[in-house]
C-alpha cells in the first residue's frame, strides 16, 4: 500500500514539473526567483544601449520605476528625448540622463562617452551597464548575407558592446564593483537557421562575456548574460489566416521579457533564457543533449528558411512535423 501512495505521489510531483516547464516562459533557475530584488536597483546607476524603443524603452520604464538613476543610450536624440519626457512625467526629472551614441564610433567617442556617463548623477560611476542595442536583418539563407550586414551586424552586436565594456570596465575595478547585463538572444545559445550571422554575432558576445566574468568576478565584476528566444514587439507581424495564428509561435511579451531581465540582473543569475515552447525545450536540449538538440535543428534547418520568407511564422511545432520542402 506504501509502495503504491509512494508511487502516486511522485507521478502527481512528475505532472506538476512537466505542467510547469511545458507553461514556463523562462528557465527553471530564472523563474525560481521570483520577484525582483529591488534593493539592488534602487538609487544604482544604469546605463542603457538601444534604450530609444522596444525592450531598451520598456527596460527604462520599469527601472525608473523600481528608483534606479538611468542613462539612455542610442543613436537617436530626438527618440531618446521622447523616452526622457514619458520618464520624467512620472518620475524626478533628474533621475534620467540622456547620452546618444552610436556604437560604431571611433575609440575615442566611445571613451568620451564613457567619461560623460561616469560623471553623472554627481560622478557615482555606473553600477549596471546594460548592453541591449542590437543589429538584427530578416531571416536569410545563409549564403546569401550581404557583406555590408554581415560587417554591420558585428560591428554592433558584437565589437560595440565589447568596446564600450574594455573603456567602462577599468572604472569599475577601481570602485571594486560593476555589472555587465548582456541582452544577447537564444540564437547565441544554438543555431538560427535563416539567422547564421546574427547567431554568430550572440554566440562571440556570450563567449567574450563568460570569459570576462571569469577573470574579473573575484575582483567585484558581475555579468549576467540573458537569451531571449521570440519576444513579441510592436514589429512582430500579425498573422493573416486563423490556420497560421493556430500554427504560430507563443511570444513573450516585451514588458515579461524586460521584468525577466530585471529579475536576472537583481540576483546575480549568470545566464537567464526567456522564451515559451518549443523554443525554451531546444535550448535545454541543446545544453544537456546537445547532438538531440542539433539533430532537431537540423531538421527544421530548410523548413524554417522557406517558412520565414512567407509569413515569419518560424519557431512552431509545425516546423518538425510539417511537409518537407518540395525539391
Amino acid at each position: 500500500m506504501s509502495i503504491l501512495i509512494l508511487t502516486s505521489l511522485l507521478f502527481a510531483v512528475f505532472i506538476a514539473v512537466f505542467y510547469k516547464f511545458l507553461t514556463a516562459d523562462g528557465d527553471f533557475t530564472l523563474l525560481s526567483k521570483g520577484h525582483v530584488k529591488r534593493e539592488e536597483i534602487e538609487d544604482k546607476v544604469i546605463w542603457i544601449t538601444g534604450a530609444s524603443r522596444g525592450i531598451g524603452e520598456i527596460l527604462a520604464k520599469q527601472l525608473a520605476s523600481l528608483g534606479a538613476k538611468l542613462i539612455l543610450s542610442a543613436r537617436s536624440e530626438a527618440e531618446l528625448e521622447r523616452v526622457k519626457r514619458q520618464l520624467s512625467g512620472k518620475y524626478a526629472p533628474d533621475q534620467v540622463m540622456i547620452l546618444p551614441l552610436d556604437l560604431t564610433s571611433s575609440e575615442e567617442k566611445l571613451g568620451e562617452a564613457v567619461q560623460k556617463a561616469e560623471s553623472f548623477f554627481g560622478g557615482a560611476g555606473v553600477d549596471y551597464m546594460i548592453h541591449n542595442a542590437a543589429y538584427e536583418r530578416p531571416k536569410t539563407p545563409v549564403l546569401d548575407v550581404p557583406e555590408q550586414d554581415l560587417k554591420a551586424m558585428f560591428d554592433v552586436n558584437t565589437l560595440g558592446p565589447i568596446s564600450l565594456t574594455r573603456l567602462l570596465a577599468p572604472h569599475m575595478l577601481k570602485r571594486g564593483r560593476g555589472h555587465f547585463v548582456v541582452m544577447s538572444s537564444a540564437a547565441g545559445k544554438g543555431p538560427a537557421p535563416g539567422q547564421a550571422v546574427y547567431s554568430a554575432s550572440k554566440f562571440a558576445l556570450n563567449g567574450y562575456f563568460h570569459s570576462l566574468r571569469s577573470e574579473l568576478c573575484q575582483k567585484g565584476i558581475k555579468v549576467t548574460i540573458v537569451c531571449p528566444g521570440p519576444i513579441k514587439t510592436s514589429s512582430t507581424p500579425e498573422m493573416s489566416s486563423s490556420t497560421e495564428r493556430v500554427a504560430a509561435e507563443r511570444r513573450v511579451s516585451s514588458e515579461r521579457c524586460a521584468e525577466l531581465t530585471i529579475v536576472a540582473a537583481s540576483h546575480g543569475l549568470k545566464e537567464a533564457w526567456i522564451s515559451y515552447q518549443p523554443v525554451l525545450a531546444v535550448m535545454y536540449l541543446g545544453q544537456y543533449m546537445p547532438s538531440v538538440g542539433l539533430w532537431v535543428m537540423d531538421k527544421i534547418g530548410a523548413r524554417r528558411v522557406e517558412v520565414a520568407a512567407k509569413h515569419g511564422n518560424t519557431y512552431s511545432l509545425s516546423l518538425l512535423f510539417g511537409k518537407k520542402k518540395e525539391q
